[in-house]
């Protein structure tokens, strides 16, 4: 969507803070030994107290509230009650939610207690990665542009990107134009961000893989190579300058 009136940006940030509260409040809840349902319904309970729902639920149909993936999978991890958190495990939660007719959408990867098998090191790439990424983002820079970026620092740091998954405009539903927002450098998009549009921005920074592919599960996508993955993402504005970032409050870089 693209933000024309003060009403639509309270809108935006409202469905915003919902999704960046409940990502914050989960990763602060994990715990090894709970399982990814029990995670999960801990973050539906907090969508559903500040009035927001479930995109994935909303959308798709998902079988969760939120995404929940760990280790070797990639993303759209279902929170099975079969799934159970352990000291040193990399896990991916991504929140996105609808509140009052906004739509919002934000994840990240952490390690969860003692970093035991070094994933930090991935982990603390991403993130600085998004965070340069979303700096350079202004009205009129090429969408290709920020991909070229977020792939060249990977590079630089040891790693590949995953790249039929993608950032995307987001407001009104959970995906809108642009509808591809990739990590690495697109040249057949010429497509340029615009002033005032809302979209996710996030990185899929990889140890190995370049491709995520489907798992029998129907939802599931690991790597085509295998190894991991670290996933994080922001909903913003564009502006003529600093993007408004909506779900700052989820702490990702805090």
């Amino acid at each position: 969507m693209s933000i024309t009136t003060e009403d639509e940006k309270i809108g935006m940030q409202q469905a915003s803070d919902a999704v960046a509260i409940t990502l914050k409040k989960m990763r602060e809840f994990a715990k090894p030994g709970i399982s990814a349902k029990e995670l999960d319904e801990y973050g539906g309970e907090l969508l559903a107290q500040m009035g927001a729902k479930s995109a994935p639920k909303l959308t798709y149909d998902f079988p969760g509230y939120t995404c929940i993936s760990i280790n070797e999978e990639t993303a759209h991890g279902i929170p099975s009650s079969d799934k159970i958190l352990k000291d040193g495990d990399l896990v991916n939660i991504d929140v996105s939610a609808e509140l009052n007719g906004y739509w919002a959408d934000n994840g990240g990867s952490f390690v969860l207690g003692e970093d035991i098998y070094g994933h930090s090191k991935l982990v603390e790439a991403s993130k600085e990665i998004l965070r340069k990424a979303i700096s350079n983002i202004k009205g009129g820079v090429r969408i290709s542009e920020i991909g070229k970026l977020i792939e060249t620092e990977a590079k630089k740091a040891g790693y590949t990107v995953i790249k039929n998954l993608t950032g995307h405009g987001v407001g009104r539903s959970l995906h809108e134009e642009p509808s591809e927002i990739a990590n690495y450098c697109d040249r057949y998009n010429t497509t340029r961000f615009k002033k005032n549009a809302v979209v996710a921005i996030e990185t899929f920074i990889s140890t190995r893989s370049t491709i995520a592919e489907t798992q029998a599960d129907g939802w599931t996508l690991k790597g085509n190579k295998g190894g991991y993955v670290a996933q994080h993402e922001h909903t913003i504005m564009v502006t003529g300058g600093e993007p408004v970032i909506f779900t700052a409050q989820n702490g990702i870089w805090d």
